[in-house]
């Protein structure tokens, strides 16, 4: 009891241990999980920054091609000079468009709107001097001078703009990072505080592992004792059983045989009377009276009959002496089934021979261990008549120190009760049978020593197993 209860305090705590180990590596998977998705949160940031940075720099250089272009018209008067002038224009607005999207403060925004509108104040210093030059055909004016003022200065403060915009975001990555670095760094220690756990639990896992397993191995061993020694029992309680059936099977048999014996003493003393006083009424009787002489005839065919059937029910009830000789089982039935080959062919039945390979000897008497085949077989080939596919089946083979013969057949089958009731003597199925054709066979095998069993169900065929023990 004591052990029992140690067993589930133990088990208690490594319960308890593999749930805390869980939980932590739960919340380690959790933590670990936030991170990555705070890691990919600020990394995206990043690359706006990086492109909103890019896109201003992008956004004074194309300002600059347009500024360019404006003075190389200047200079030269050729107008395809301004074409970098108008396209620059386009593509900043453009620009613009795509860098505001990726600003999501309002602070940053108004910043990006103060930069979009000194750009733009920028390309209408341009434009008046581009007016300027047209009205006055001068290239340089006045006006243009004061305008290049402008535009230097405007200039200054969009640069000054981007730079303030850029240090805002480098500032907010600086953030960014030191906020991740630590949740990592708390995560990390979980992380390790979690392995060491784990490492910890498979190690008390590990020893209760093998110890249950020795425990285990143990009771296997015992439980296996226990199955051979119960598979034992049980082999020599079938076998127990089976020589018990076998006895219960002779002493029917006996039985059967005495009240043959018994029947037949009472039946023929007076059958014998019969006949007697018949035969005195026939002798002083005139012998020219036809109905007399018909009824004397009626009454000598059926007396005869009668003892006619009398000696068959004691030929096959009778424990007979036996002829034994040594006997190979293959040749036998081969021999029994040349008897019955007229039979197969008339009946167009298909004979299938599964013999083992080394043949069974067993002592026996030949001619009656035929008759008792024969007699199976031809109610095979019987209970096949008028039926398609018909086909007997004869097997051998050894077991347990016996021979086996099991003869199968397609026929019509039996139910229960004609199997119980099989190897009585009278009992048929046939129209013209006896009876007595099944109790001989039995007759015969039990006088071997041996065994028949029958196994049959209705339009699927019956099969008749007979064990004969091997010399």
């Amino acid at each position: 009891m004591r052990t029992l209860l140690q067993n589930l305090q133990y088990k208690g705590r490594l319960r308890a241990g593999y749930i805390i180990g869980f939980l932590l590596l739960l919340i380690s998977f959790l933590l670990t999980l936030y991170t990555n998705s705070q890691l990919i949160k600020n990394a995206s940031l990043v690359v706006k920054t990086h492109e909103v940075i890019a896109n201003l720099e992008l956004m004074i250089s194309k300002v600059k091609d347009g500024e360019i272009g404006f003075r190389g018209y200047l200079i030269t008067g050729n107008v395809d000079y301004l074409a970098p002038y108008f396209g620059s224009k386009k593509y900043v607005d453009s620009i613009y468009r795509s860098t505001r999207l990726l600003v999501n403060e309002n602070t940053r925004q108004n910043e990006m709107d103060n930069i979009k509108r000194n750009i733009d104040l920028k390309y209408s210093h341009f434009e008046n001097a581009l007016k300027s030059v047209r009205y006055s055909n001068q290239v340089y004016t006045l006006g243009m001078l004061d305008s290049f003022k402008k535009s230097k200065a405007t200039m200054d403060d969009i640069r000054e703009d981007v730079l303030q915009l850029q240090n805002r975001e480098e500032k907010l990555i600086i953030k960014r990072d030191i906020k991740l670095k630590g949740i990592t760094d708390a995560v990390q220690t979980i992380v390790i505080a979690s392995i060491i756990i784990a490492f910890i639990l498979v190690l008390v896992g590990f020893t209760f592992h093998v110890n249950e397993n020795k425990e285990r191995m143990i009771a296997e061993k015992k439980v296996k004792t226990y199955q051979e020694q119960l598979k034992t029992r049980i082999e020599e309680l079938a076998e127990a059983n089976k020589e018990l059936i076998q006895m219960r099977s002779q002493e029917k048999f006996s039985a059967t045989g005495r009240i043959a014996r018994t029947i037949a003493h009472e039946i023929r003393n007076p059958l014998t009377n019969i006949n007697l006083a018949a035969d005195q009424l026939s002798s002083e009787l005139p012998p020219d009276d036809e109905n007399t002489g018909f009824l004397f005839e009626m009454i000598n065919r059926n007396s005869n009959r009668i003892n006619q059937l009398i000696s068959e029910l004691l030929h096959s009830t009778k424990f007979a002496e036996l002829n034994f000789e040594n006997v190979q089982l293959n040749d036998l039935l081969d021999e029994t089934l040349l008897q019955a080959e007229d039979r197969i062919t008339l009946n167009n039945v298909t004979l299938v021979k599964n013999y083992v390979p080394d043949s069974c000897l067993i002592k026996a008497d030949r001619e009656k261990l035929k008759v008792a085949f024969l007699n199976i077989i031809i109610n095979a080939i019987e209970s096949m008549e008028d039926r398609d596919n018909a086909q007997l089946t004869i097997e051998t083979k050894k077991e347990n120190e016996q021979c086996l013969i099991v003869i199968t057949d397609t026929g019509k089958g039996m139910d229960e009760a004609s199997q119980t009731e099989l190897f009585e003597p009278y009992f048929t199925t046939k129209p013209k049978g006896n009876g007595l054709g099944l109790t001989n066979t039995q007759n015969i095998i039990l006088n071997h020593k041996g065994d028949i069993h029958v196994k049959s169900r209705i339009n699927e065929g019956t099969s008749f197993t007979i064990s004969l023990k091997i010399d």
